[in-house]
């Protein structure tokens, strides 16, 4: 995070409320979290669409939506490193342009080889956003505005995931699955020139060059560290959880026992709102409960919601699906929040490295949960997930047990 810029006189002249680039600065981080999540995740709600048209199974429809996770996690060190060469505007701006760009040609691709390059490709170009917008604010926002700023940033990206899948998912039960892709890189080029016009020009960014063994030596430093190493791991685990379920419940909700249309299946993505009560319900458990206390009730939620969604009831899948965004989005809030305060130096790396394993939990989630899937039917998606959550439950236990012979010594 950036330190107070100040004018010789001493005073810090970053944006505060009230001021017209504060709320201009606020709009168009949030337009650009709707796009970069609108075009991440808007293959997620076509996977049956695309699976009957072009004739795959679940596994190989889930790498549409897998590949561009693998992407973005793969891009993140680099983008992060650009921006502080470049500038946050401008690697930004040229994120989401190229983003946007490629989602232009995603609904003329010939097979599902051409599709899954494109979305590699696309989830490359996205990952100078997320790399780069939280340091775009901590340098812009005054310090006592920063968290309600960071709060719309986050909302843009809850809204712009759940919009991206609802859209996509409903233009294509009524036109098709490139239909439903065409209608993502609208909304996503609509929220791109938003940016655009309304993002002020970065008043204190200091270019710094980029040394790749300062790079890799900060990136050492904490990949060596044990609790950040834990935090990455329940990073990974709890999004595992979530992309082997949400690639493979739209397959289940429109097969036996419950053969729901299409256009009510991807409805079912609403239920991503969940997550913005419980992300800002997390900081709240924690303080009652400590950062263990909180990850071992996101777990028992997440896990619940499993084994609920398991019964051949619709009431049963839609508040195990309730449960499981809840409890994810808790676990996700609290281990990605404790990243920050761990690291002492280097956070930007920090948060790249936890953002990296989190969306390489999503791929290989998605991808084993759809082959799951595929194999025994539901079970199987929801066995990756239990599976994922009792090594999750291992980290924090053996966590809990390490804090206890630290603080056996001084007592």
């Amino acid at each position: 995070m950036a330190t107070a810029p100040a004018t010789p006189d001493g005073a810090d002249r970053r944006l505060r409320p009230g001021q017209r680039d504060f709320r201009r600065s606020n709009l168009a981080l949030f337009a650009a979290g709707v796009a970069t999540f609108v075009l991440l995740y808007s293959t997620q709600g076509l996977l049956p669409l695309l699976s009957a048209d072009l004739h795959l199974t679940p596994g190989q429809a889930s790498w549409t939506a897998s590949a561009a996770t693998l992407g973005l996690a793969l891009g993140l060190l680099p983008a992060s490193a650009l921006s502080d060469r470049y500038g946050r505007t401008a690697v930004m701006t040229g994120s989401v342009l190229a983003a946007s760009a490629l989602a232009i040609a995603l609904p003329f691709a010939s097979s599902l080889g051409v599709l899954v390059a494109l979305r590699a490709v696309q989830g490359a170009a996205l990952a100078g956003l997320p790399a780069t917008a939280m340091a775009y604010l901590a340098e812009e926002v005054h310090q006592s505005a920063l968290p309600s700023a960071m709060g719309l940033y986050v909302a843009g990206n809850s809204i712009g995931g759940m919009g991206g899948r609802l859209i996509a998912g409903w233009t294509g039960a009524a036109w098709g699955w490139r239909w439903g892709l065409a209608s993502s890189a609208v909304l996503a080029l609509l929220s791109v020139l938003a940016f655009r016009l309304l993002i002020p020009a970065a008043r204190h960014f200091r270019r710094t060059p980029v040394d790749p063994r300062a790079l890799a030596r900060t990136v050492g430093a904490h990949l060596r560290n044990p609790l950040l190493l834990r935090l990455y791991a329940l990073g990974m685990l709890f999004m595992a959880v979530f992309g082997a379920v949400y690639n493979t419940v739209g397959f289940r909700l429109i097969a036996a026992p419950f053969h729901l249309p299409q256009s009510i299946a991807a409805s079912i993505f609403a239920v991503y709102l969940v997550g913005t009560g419980t992300s800002a319900a997390a900081g709240r458990l924690t303080q009652a409960l400590g950062r263990r206390g909180t990850l071992y009730v996101a777990i028992a939620l997440t896990s619940a919601g499993l084994l609920l969604s398991l019964a051949d009831s619709l009431l049963c899948a839609l508040l195990g699906l309730v449960l499981i965004t809840g409890g994810f989005f808790a676990g996700h809030a609290t281990a990605s929040s404790a990243v920050g305060r761990t690291a002492t130096h280097g956070r930007a790396q920090a948060s790249a490295l936890y953002l990296m394993a989190y969306y390489l939990g999503n791929s290989l989630g998605g991808t084993v949960g759809a082959d799951a899937y595929h194999a025994v039917g539901w079970s199987g998606a929801a066995s990756v997930g239990l599976a994922a959550m009792a090594l999750a439950a291992g980290v924090t236990l053996y966590a809990t047990r390490q804090a206890g012979r630290a603080a056996a010594p001084r007592a």
